[in-house]
This record gives C-alpha cells, sequence and structure tokens, in this order.
C-alpha cells in the first residue's frame, strides 16, 4: 500500500498545482447519468482524468471522465464526473483512487452517488434511496494487501459507516424539498451483467433493497481514510417479477429524468454538511 501513498501525492501535487493550491471540503462522486450537478459549480476548475497521474479513465456512457473543482451552496468541493468501474477490467486500488484523491488533499466528507435496481416493492423507477448500510457481494476488498498505517487502520470499522449525522441531514434535506424520505440496504455485485430473477430474489432474501455495479469499495476505502460518507441511489430500474428487461439506455433516461430532484438533493444536502470554516489569525 506504501505505492498507493506515492500515487496518491504524486496524483494531489499535480491537482494541487492545477487549481492553484484549492483543498476541498467534500468529495463528490457523480454515478451513471447523474453528472450535471458538476455543472453547477461555481469558479470551476477542471481536469480531465487522462491528465492525472496514475488514474485511470471512464470507458461507460454516461461517465463523463472529468474532476471540477470549485464551490458549491458556499463549500468547496471536488466532483468526480464519472466514475470508474470494476466491471471495467480495474482493479480495486484503480476504482477506489478517487477517494485516496479526496484524503490527499484533506476533503472530510464525501457525498457518493450511484444508479442502481430496486429491489423493494415499494421502489418505483425515479426514486431516491438514503443508503444506510451495505453489503458487499463483489468478491473482492481494495483494503486486501499490506496496509499502511498513515493512510489508515488495518482493521477499519464499518459500524458507521454511512456516517449516522450526516444521514439525519439527508433525511432532513430530503423533507426540505418535498421528497418523502427512503432509506435502505445496497448490495454491490461485480457485474457487468444486469442480475438474472433469482439473484434478485437471494439478494432480497439477505437484506439488501438495491443492486448496483459500485459504491461498495469507495465507501471502504472512505471509512479506511477517516472521510464521513453520505451515500444516495437513483432507482433507474425494479425487479421485482421474472421477465423484466433492463437496458444501460435506460438507466440513463431513469437518471435523466430524476435529476431536478437528484440535484435539489444533493445541494441541501451539501448546504447543511458540518464544514468548519477556517478562522483567519
Amino acid at each position: 500500500m506504501e505505492n498507493v501513498r506515492h500515487n496518491m501525492n504524486e496524483a494531489v501535487d499535480y491537482i494541487l498545482k492545477r487549481s492553484g493550491g484549492f483543498r476541498p471540503d467534500v468529495g463528490l462522486i457523480l454515478g451513471s447519468g447523474l453528472g450535471d450537478l458538476a455543472d453547477e459549480i461555481t469558479e470551476p476548475i477542471e481536469i480531465s482524468y487522462a491528465g492525472i497521474p496514475n488514474m485511470k479513465c471512464s470507458t461507460v456512457k454516461g461517465h463523463a471522465g472529468k474532476l471540477v473543482l470549485g464551490m458549491l451552496q458556499d463549500k468547496k468541493v471536488m466532483a468526480f464526473k464519472g466514475r470508474i468501474h470494476y466491471y471495467e477490467g480495474y482493479s480495486m486500488l484503480d476504482i477506489t483512487f478517487p477517494v485516496r484523491l479526496m484524503q490527499g488533499i484533506g476533503a472530510k466528507f464525501m457525498i457518493i452517488t450511484n444508479a442502481c435496481g430496486g429491489l423493494r416493492d415499494d421502489f418505483k423507477v425515479g426514486d431516491l434511496m438514503l443508503i444506510k448500510d451495505h453489503i458487499n457481494m463483489m468478491g473482492d476488498n481494495p483494503l486486501l494487501g499490506p496496509n499502511d498505517d498513515e493512510l489508515g487502520p488495518r482493521f477499519p470499522d464499518m459500524s458507521n459507516a454511512y456516517d449516522r449525522e450526516l444521514f439525519e441531514i439527508a433525511v432532513q434535506a430530503c423533507e426540505k424539498i418535498g421528497i418523502q424520505p427512503k432509506a435502505g440496504v445496497y448490495c454491490a455485485v461485480p457485474g457487468p451483467n444486469y442480475e438474472t430473477y433469482a439473484e434478485t430474489r437471494y439478494l432480497k432474501g439477505i437484506g439488501a433493497d438495491a443492486v448496483g455495479m459500485s459504491t461498495v469499495p469507495e465507501v471502504l476505502v472512505a471509512s479506511h481514510a477517516g472521510i464521513r460518507v453520505v451515500g444516495i441511489s437513483c432507482v433507474t430500474d425494479v425487479i421485482h417479477k421474472p421477465g423484466i428487461q433492463v437496458s444501460h439506455e435506460e438507466v440513463l433516461q431513469a437518471a435523466n429524468e430524476a435529476k431536478p430532484r437528484f440535484l435539489a438533493l444533493m445541494k441541501e444536502i451539501i448546504k447543511n454538511l458540518p464544514v468548519k470554516t477556517s478562522v483567519p489569525n
């Protein structure tokens, strides 16, 4: 993991030079079709993933592959507009590298989003689910291997992976903008195929409310790094019955239709994050 620290420091140095030393408090990872929040950032500094040392590029439609730094709701933010997925053939260290960049640059909060399949009968397409816990079914973990104590503990506690105080801020944000808050357990699978009906029955049986192909690795690294997390899933398809067919185009369309509520919720959460402002000497 010393390699991780070296790669992180190299990339952070590059970003700081490009941004004039800008150090965000909040990191945003924006999932499939949800990248438009980055367009709301004022005084933006845009950096292509391709230019950042040791950073991989997304190959999936709906993921722009761009880091945007600037101000949003009076908070300093860094937004990863598009994510890198395990199913693209990248390693767990590759796909969680954005979280290490948050750690290296000093961000204390991460809001992570995804498009997901809804498993609960009360879910409908376009619902936003606040993640209260997760199940890792990806068969891998980014924290495997030698631990670097400078990055985090050997055995990170996951009992508050989705920070309870921030979760309540998210619930209040839902109520403030008129969204009925829904919460649930997100299950991560490797993909890239969508689940069979037998698999969805199994996932429901072990306590999952939604299923997707991301998020959990990033949250594992955020917990290791001491970064406080809010997770939001956009339900882009529901898989209650056999024979339901899903396409990536339909996922993007559903995310696009949910965009106004998603943007409003994200901005309200960011507005109310307990970011400590620095006091001039």
